[in-house]
């Protein structure tokens, strides 16, 4: 069964690849921290005017830590842990099911031959990204 797996993760990856898939996983978290952080030190410091310039900053830093992090979707792939790799797979394989392959290379030929096959597994990508792992899609230039 792994190697179904690596071959469909293969495949994942070249259509994100053809199709300039870069994603962002949402990290807002280190926003929070960083605005909270600069807030805390602020108050101690400055006191209560302290607190509301050291929220201002730290929430700037937060903002400019977190923006623009996006990767190509084929590196946020090839790093799922196993289980999100499973439910991935299982998401394809529902476009794939009428689909015979011996090994990646064929599957990739299949897919990347019919543009329908490519749409279907473009959109069961991004809609895996975007509701899964939370992240904001993007396509390059």
């Amino acid at each position: 069964m792994a190697p179904r797996i690596d071959d469909v993760m293969r495949l994942c990856c070249e259509v994100s690849e053809y199709n300039q898939i870069k994603v962002a996983v949402k990290s807002s978290a280190k926003g929070a921290c960083a605005a909270g952080g600069g807030a805390f030190v602020g108050g101690l410091l400055g006191g209560p005017p302290g607190i509301a310039l050291g929220a201002t900053v730290g929430g700037l830093l937060g903002a400019w830590m977190t923006s623009g992090q996006f990767k190509p979707l084929p590196q946020i792939l090839m790093e799922l842990p196993p289980a999100q790799r499973q439910k991935l797979y299982k998401n394809i394989m529902a476009v794939l099911s009428d689909l015979d392959w011996m090994d990646a290379a064929q599957l990739v030929a299949l897919v990347m031959g019919s543009a329908s096959l490519q749409q279907q597994v473009a959109a069961t990508l991004i809609h895996y990204v975007t509701k899964e792992l939370k992240a904001e899609v993007s396509y390059a230039d």
